[in-house]
């Protein structure tokens, strides 16, 4: 039987996996049985937080010089904008190529990933820190291609970037083949769109009965907002906490390969949730993912069990660059997502042996993380913002229920993220 003629671009993307060997070997995908039990499925890790990078932006970097090179081995200057993990892929890629570049980075970029651009890129490379966000460093890296003829590197929105990221796809179906079987469930994080749209055009041919599920942070929905207006979305404003997928628009050409996507297979995460999978894979599981990198993860929480029970599914882990310097932060988040940590701001009256009074409603379990007297409201009263911490979350009924039987005036403003702004 003649097997069906590959199309142009799945020739493209195989001959981009082809050439991506020679700089380092397929990420592995990874069965994970602590996930697996959890889920009562196959649950399946693609690693791409163990590439040379630590993410799976060196494959659409290195293809887009690749190309470049074979086109005009004369180019000789590249520019970029990146939040973080695009640009270690271009450093690396500046590096191997012998070429020289300049990459502009949002001011909020984790230090963590602006020491490590360095080190890839060494002497190749100059980096820019200049805006808040990654849509106003990328405007700083177009105007500089403008002035200066320097060749631009998109971080997703163009064909060679998309063919290089569509090698994740080609390794993983390759993987899950010599494994036992297919993939009935495929779950990608969304940014800019660059991942997705590449490997979704690969399990199209390859693979169509795989069910696709996109993930975006809720602080940053471009793909679920533009599939909605039918249209790509310039959002307003975006939450920069998922420094790896906090795009305010995707890309053109990714959307006009995701255009059909039914916004009903894209979830919107919150952010707070998600610092619980950052948690709960780095100290059950000992892998250090970056935000972007749980995303994936965190969507099976979301999940019903129906759809996850007995299948096979992969979660593609995008990028483990995680500056440790977040952890408390991180933490922090975590725990109020979970319940388990709360600010109240009380009312104590200021008397001898009121504050030990106070401190024996607490239960053995809870923990005061922080107490802060604000101001004196009164002559015989004191305002104190108190942070507790507790191992359950059912423990703060009991405690509001016995301050409220001692007669303390409290207001939970854990959730108030006004006030929160400006006294936690």
């Amino acid at each position: 039987m003649n097997k069906p003629k590959k199309s142009s671009y799945l020739a493209g993307v195989e001959a981009a996996t082809s050439a991506l060997r020679g700089v380092f070997e397929e990420t592995p995908l990874q069965y994970n049985a602590y996930l697996s039990d959890l889920y009562g499925a196959q649950i399946y890790l693609k690693r791409e937080d163990l590439g040379p990078v630590r993410s799976y932006k060196l494959r659409g970097a290195f293809n887009f010089f690749r190309k470049a090179m074979l086109a005009n081995p004369d180019n000789s200057k590249f520019v970029c904008s990146s939040a973080g993990n695009h640009a270690q892929g271009f450093a690396y890629a500046c590096q191997k190529f012998g070429v020289d570049g300049v990459i502009y980075m949002p001011v909020t970029t984790p230090q963590q990933k602006i020491d490590k651009t360095r080190i890839f890129g060494g002497t190749r490379v100059r980096i820019e820190l200049i805006g808040d966000i990654f849509d106003e460093s990328n405007k700083a890296a177009i105007a500089y291609a403008k002035e200066t003829g320097a060749m631009l590197v998109p971080p997703f929105d163009h064909a060679d970037i998309i063919e290089g990221q569509a090698s994740v796809g080609v390794e993983m179906l390759s993987q899950a083949f010599q494994s036992d079987g297919a993939i009935d469930l495929l779950i990608m994080p969304v940014g800019g769109g660059g991942l997705s749209a590449g490997v979704s055009q690969v399990f199209a041919e390859l693979s169509p009965r795989t069910k696709l599920l996109y993930v975006e942070p809720e602080g940053a929905p471009s793909l679920k907002r533009s599939l909605e207006a039918g249209k790509r979305v310039q959002l307003n404003q975006i939450d920069s906490f998922v420094d790896g997928a906090a795009v305010a628009q995707v890309g053109a050409v990714n959307f006009k390969r995701l255009k059909n996507v039914d916004p009903q297979k894209v979830l919107l995460l919150s952010e707070d949730k998600l610092c619980e999978t950052i948690i709960l894979m780095l100290n059950h599981e000992g892998i250090v993912l970056e935000p972007a990198g749980a995303l994936a993860i965190e969507a099976l929480r979301s999940l019903p069990a129906s759809d996850l029970k007995g299948r096979k599914i992969v979660c593609v882990t995008s990028g483990g660059n995680f500056d440790f310097e977040r952890l408390p932060e991180v933490k922090e988040r975590a725990m109020k997502a979970a319940g388990r940590k709360k600010y109240y701001i009380i009312r104590l009256p200021q008397r001898p042996g009121a504050l030990r009074d106070f401190l024996a409603l607490f239960g053995p379990d809870d923990d005061v993380a922080r107490f802060e007297y604000l101001k004196k409201s009164a002559r015989n009263f004191g305002s104190i913002l108190l942070g507790v911490e507790t191992k359950d979350a059912k423990n703060f009924t009991t405690l509001t229920k016995n301050m409220s039987k001692a007669g303390i005036h409290y207001e939970d403003i854990t959730d108030d993220d006004l006030i929160a702004s400006f006294i936690i």
